[in-house]
């Protein structure tokens, strides 16, 4: 009794929709016989989609590059907090958690602001001392100017859940090793780090889900950099442009939980990879 409302707004606000959006899937509308059944050809063409299949080697790349990044500065900034010799802790772990706290589409309005090859602040320095705007929306730093507002966004929060990992190592444990003569690099090495591994395994899981959903920054960004960002730049960005632009709705669909697919897969994979590791 004391689940069920959370059980029916759970059936009809996430489950409800995926079946719908699953039966739209295996529908096609065409100019001659209106909408037909046409089962899993939707799923067959987009799997031979070059334009998905670039969108979603873009987002692989995207995760390999910028989510390493983005875990170490986080684990940087936890490790030093917990260490009790940073000056000042809890305003530079809030400093570091604000962003967090930034809507992304706001974050990448401004962030597209500095970027702006025209009127941002670092054109308008480069302009000054007589040098050539940085080129952060163009083909070859696109992909590194998203990765680093994600990182801006996104570190914050990451630290604050290994942060929260850290608080939770028993007292004793750093008591013992000291007794034991372990320096404060020892003491991380060989406790902390270790610790924090399955809290490091879920901040990884979550940049997973969150790299290959990577949507509202080039979506704003688009609107500045067209040229460079097209409507099959990410994967999520291609399936809002097909239902939502080219009112192909079958199609997006099908597009969508191939992508839901991917993202289960590469979670599995690092899950499986993490868990061998640890029994090695």
């Amino acid at each position: 009794m004391f689940v069920a409302p959370f059980l029916l707004v759970f059936v009809l606000l996430f489950i409800g929709p995926l079946a719908y959006a699953a039966y739209l899937s295996l529908f096609q509308d065409r100019l001659v016989g209106g909408t037909s059944f046409v089962g899993l050809d939707n799923y067959v063409t987009a799997i031979q989609d070059p334009q998905l299949i670039r969108g979603i080697a873009r987002v692989a790349t995207f995760f390999v590059i910028q989510v390493p990044v983005m875990l170490a500065l986080a684990l940087l900034f936890a490790l030093a907090l917990d260490s009790g010799l940073l000056r000042l802790s809890r305003v530079v772990r809030l400093g570091i958690f604000v962003p967090y706290a930034v809507p992304s589409v706001v974050a990448a309005l401004m962030w597209g602001y500095l970027y702006g090859p025209d009127y941002g602040p670092f054109a308008q320095l480069a302009r000054t001392l007589d040098l050539p705007a940085p080129r952060f929306l163009s083909d070859g730093w696109m992909l590194g100017s998203l990765a680093n507002i994600v990182t801006w966004e996104f570190v914050g929060y990451n630290m604050i859940i290994l942060y929260a990992a850290l608080r939770a190592i028993p007292p004793g444990l750093y008591e013992a090793a000291a007794v034991d003569g372990a320096g404060a690099w020892r003491i991380a090495w060989s406790i902390k780090l270790p610790a924090l591994r399955p809290a490091l395994l879920l901040t990884l899981v979550f940049s997973v889900i969150g790299s290959f959903q990577l949507f509202n920054e080039p979506r704003l960004l688009k609107d500045i950099a067209p040229n460079v960002i097209d409507s099959g730049y990410t994967a999520n960005l291609y399936a809002y442009s097909l239902a939502f632009t080219s009112q192909q709705i079958n199609y997006a669909a099908a597009v969508s939980f191939l992508l839901g697919l991917v993202i289960v897969i590469v979670s599995y994979a690092v899950l499986l990879t993490a868990n061998r590791g640890r029994n090695v």
